[in-house]
């Protein structure tokens, strides 16, 4: 387990140089997919491997090729797990056990332009961190607050991205 100190000196020298040079710390990240697959699918080139993603069984989907809704609210766990972890850490809290869980719905009619006055969209989403621990409920409120402020990914949810379709 990585203790705080050991947090501190793994980030120590990364805050020193954004605060010298703020433009340092704008760093590009990126994911990219294409057709390469046949049906409704995108293959997107993740960090394990290829995923092949696909309509959703609700949408005409067969249930063989990843659901985006879910890839999504995967990339959510997995940011909102290690942000959890970071802070707790900081905080010097104790635990085992752990299990990052989001969940949410999506009302097909939407995504099908069956109505218009659906929203298209995953959402609410309620992401429950279960941890074994002693901390008071003062901390763990705390621990809730500072990781939904420094998750990348939920503080991203909140605006929609830029779609841009251009010619090759």
């Amino acid at each position: 387990m990585t203790t705080v100190d050991e947090l501190r000196a793994l980030q120590a020298p990364l805050k020193e140089k954004y605060r010298s040079d703020p433009a340092a710390a704008s760093i590009p990240i990126h994911a990219t997919g294409d057709f390469r697959d046949d049906g409704i699918t995108c293959t997107v080139d993740g960090f394990a491997g290829p995923v092949r993603a696909g309509l959703h069984p609700a949408t005409g989907g067969d249930g063989s090729d990843a659901c985006s809704g879910d890839l999504l609210l995967e990339a959510l766990v997995a940011c909102a797990g290690v942000t959890c972890r970071s802070v707790a850490t900081a905080m010097r809290i104790a635990y085992a056990d752990v299990t990052v869980q989001a969940e949410s719905t999506f009302d097909a009619r939407g995504t099908l332009g069956l109505d218009r006055s659906v929203d298209v969209g995953v959402g609410p989403i309620r992401l429950t961190i279960t941890l074994a621990t002693d901390a008071d409920d003062t901390a763990l409120a705390k621990l809730a607050e500072l990781t939904e402020r420094y998750c990348v990914v939920g503080q991203s949810l909140k605006t929609p991205p830029e779609v841009v379709v251009r010619r090759a």
